[in-house]
């Protein structure tokens, strides 16, 4: 670790707005819930009520995870669910950000040829999100009372967000680039989510092969056990151990997983299209495939929700309001193509900014200083950023109708379901038009794309439960998609986040075509 506590203050300054402001806000998401739970809930029959009501229905356990109490910490603590994964997607996010991507743009070598162990910059890394992720544990904690169910979920948090690193870590040893370690850790990320879900909504084991299951299993403002987080805490020590075990055996700027090579002189690779096909096809395949699994696994659980609420209706208003749809039914499934939404736009952002890694690692430079124009070279790739959310989407509206469908006796329901998943393509094509223009103007900023998406994010989660204003609600693009399927279709905010998207893209690609490469 020589060297390291330098390589520990340059991150810390490099990340000197972000990574507190990500700290702030997750602390703050149990809290803000806990408030919501109290003001929708306020007596303790209403909150038993909700508790022996949403423990029967698979859904929304596989969804959220399981439910140990009545009190609002222990609603609160079910409903930071998907909190989890956030946590876990950041610490995925930020390590790999400090670690293969440095080592994409050079600078990693640059580094290694001064005084700094070899394990320095792994280390300083690891070392700031672990120390992030505490904190921001023990301000949760703070934020809801410093009560031993408040420590107990907030280390529940920082114990999957640590796990994580670690997964994104050794992410970063086994591949060459850091969109394809991106993309395995999040695979990663998935798969442990779909276990975690399996296993709650069925209430089998199948749940203890996930770490997210583990911080959950902790059971906070309940049974409250810290022996779950001990699995996370030796299997984070593993992982760790094993990522700084294969960077001393890998070659910098290199991975332990070989790159296949194509064949000489491929006719596959006789344009900007067909590269840009090349570079963004693991991505959609990927991406298409984890949104068929989840609308496989997710749509034949969605009539459940209605049929457990049956005699409950004070509790039917309270789902409906946390939702934001109709009936049960529609505002479970629309709950899931909300998420379905943020995350094709992800995806949209993803495909987006590999326009911005070429550039970075200097591969764009060779291939622009030929015949290939500039422009038809990024429209390849802001095709496949636009297109392949859209078939992400309509690859969820084919699995929620499938099994949805099977589940009712009405395969009706997979067009109606399809529709519904691209009604949110706008939205998501709108952050990726933001991307583009980003890249074009101001290339330097376009990682702010992340943060944009993470406060539309931030906006779905807690807008509805706080009853924000509808300015501030408006400011998010998923805002005006419609509430489908149950709600009503207005064409003109979707024809309009549509001219944005396309005004943003060509902004893009105007600025492209006019600035230096490089910059």
């Amino acid at each position: 670790m020589t060297g390291g506590w330098h390589l520990v203050r340059l991150i810390l300054r490099r990340d000197r707005v972000l990574l507190p402001l990500w700290v702030l806000i997750l602390a703050a998401l149990p809290a803000v819930y806990a408030a919501s739970f109290a003001e929708l809930t306020p007596t303790e029959e209403s909150r038993a009520l909700y508790a022996q009501t949403t423990a029967g229905i698979p859904s929304i356990e596989a969804m959220l995870g399981p439910i140990y109490g009545s009190s609002v910490g222990a609603l609160a603590t079910q409903r930071a669910g998907l909190t989890l994964l956030i946590v876990a997607l950041i610490n995925v996010l930020v390590v790999i950000r400090h670690t293969r991507t440095e080592e994409d743009a050079g600078r990693r070598e640059l580094v290694a040829a001064t005084v700094v162990g070899r394990h320095a910059p792994l280390g300083a890394a690891l070392l700031v999100v672990i120390a992030a992720d505490l904190v921001m544990g023990l301000l949760t904690a703070a934020f809801m009372g410093f009560t031993s169910g408040a420590l107990l979920l907030g280390m529940s948090l920082a114990f999957a967000g640590i796990v994580f690193a670690g997964v994104g870590a050794v992410a970063a040893q086994l591949t060459e680039n850091a969109g394809p370690a991106r993309g395995l850790a999040l695979a990663v990320l998935g798969l442990a989510y779909l276990i975690r879900a399996a296993g709650d909504a069925t209430g089998s084991n199948l749940s203890w092969a996930s770490p997210l299951a583990w911080s959950q299993y902790t059971q906070p403002f309940a049974d409250e056990t810290w022996l779950p987080l001990l699995a996370s805490l030796g299997l984070a020590a593993l992982l760790a151990g094993l990522a700084g075990w294969l960077s001393v055996r890998r070659d910098v700027g290199g991975g332990m997983l070989p790159t296949r090579l194509g064949p000489a002189g491929s006719t596959s690779l006789t344009g900007p299209f067909a590269l840009a096909w090349r570079l963004q096809r693991g991505l959609l395949i990927g991406w298409s495939a984890g949104f068929l699994v989840f609308g496989l696994a997710f749509g034949g659980a969605a009539s459940g929700a209605a049929e457990a609420f049956t005699g409950n209706p004070e509790l039917a208003e309270l789902f409906a309001r946390l939702g934001g749809g109709l009936s049960l039914t529609d505002t479970f499934i629309a709950t899931l193509l909300g998420i379905a939404a943020i995350a094709a736009a992800a995806y949209g952002i993803q495909a987006a900014l590999r326009m911005r890694s070429e550039e970075s690692t200097m591969r764009a430079e060779p291939v622009l200083a030929t015949a290939t124009a500039r422009v038809p070279w990024a429209l390849g790739h802001v095709v496949f950023a636009v297109i392949g959310p859209v078939v992400a989407l309509f690859m969820i509206g084919v699995g929620l109708g499938l099994t949805y469908g099977a589940d009712v006796g009405d395969m009706g329901q997979i067009p109606r379901l399809i529709g519904a998943a691209l009604a949110q393509a706008p939205a998501a094509a709108t952050l990726t038009g933001l991307t583009v223009a980003l890249f074009g103007l101001l290339p330097r900023l376009s990682a702010v794309a992340w943060g944009i998406l993470a406060i539309c994010l931030l906006l779905g989660q807690i807008g509805a439960l706080l009853q924000l204003s509808e300015v501030v609600l408006d400011l998010s693009p998923f805002t005006h998609t419609p509430h489908l399927p149950g709600g009503e279709v207005t064409a003109l905010p979707l024809v309009v986040l549509a001219v944005v998207a396309v005004a943003l893209t060509a902004a893009g690609l105007w600025g492209f075509r006019r600035r230096d490469v490089g910059v």
